[in-house]
């Protein structure tokens, strides 16, 4: 049996890099006719994300900005924690982090799927449409990276664990 796959590009195309899930998915050379693999652009849509994975998805592929360590442009892919504790984070049918989508999902019933995300350092989150020139240059190899992650899911003997159990910059 082939693994049910959601793609989610995450983030808020108007404030600069946070932008960088929608266009990491829409550059993304996925099949569209695969029933198996669904490929999203959720923008800010929480809520609709977290409606979403109630219909019982084996893996959870998440793209999005994230924090700068000093380095934008710097991808790291991981294997999200579930575990790590959310009790400050409230339902907001608007709120995009991930924290706030899987608090979404459980009070929904539902529980989080393995997630793997691909997360991009973010140079500037101001006001403005457009990706940062370092995070630009990173959405060609992030695409990749999520090719080659759904595919790694789809092979009879998915190896993509080794590569995610910590973040590691590619």
């Amino acid at each position: 049996m082939t693994a049910r796959i959601l793609v989610a590009g995450i983030g808020n195309i108007f404030l600069g890099d946070d932008g960088f899930g929608s266009e990491v998915v829409r550059n993304a050379e996925l099949p569209q006719d695969n029933p198996a693999v669904r490929v999203v652009d959720y923008g800010i849509r929480g809520m609709h994300l977290a409606y979403d994975l109630l219909d019982g998805w084996d893996t959870l592929v998440l793209v999005d900005a994230i924090p700068s360590r000093g380095n934008p442009g710097t991808l790291h892919v991981f294997q999200a924690d579930h575990e790590a504790p959310d009790e400050t984070v409230g339902v907001d049918a608007h709120g995009m982090e991930p924290a706030a989508v899987f608090a979404s999902l459980r009070a929904l019933g539902g529980s989080p799927p393995y997630t793997v995300v691909v997360g991009c350092e973010a140079g500037s989150v101001d006001e403005g449409i457009g990706l940062t020139e370092p995070v630009a240059e990173a959405v060609p190899r992030a695409a990749r990276a999520v090719e080659d992650i759904v595919a790694a899911l789809q092979s009879p003997a998915p190896s993509v664990s080794v590569a995610v159990s910590a973040p590691k910059e590619c």
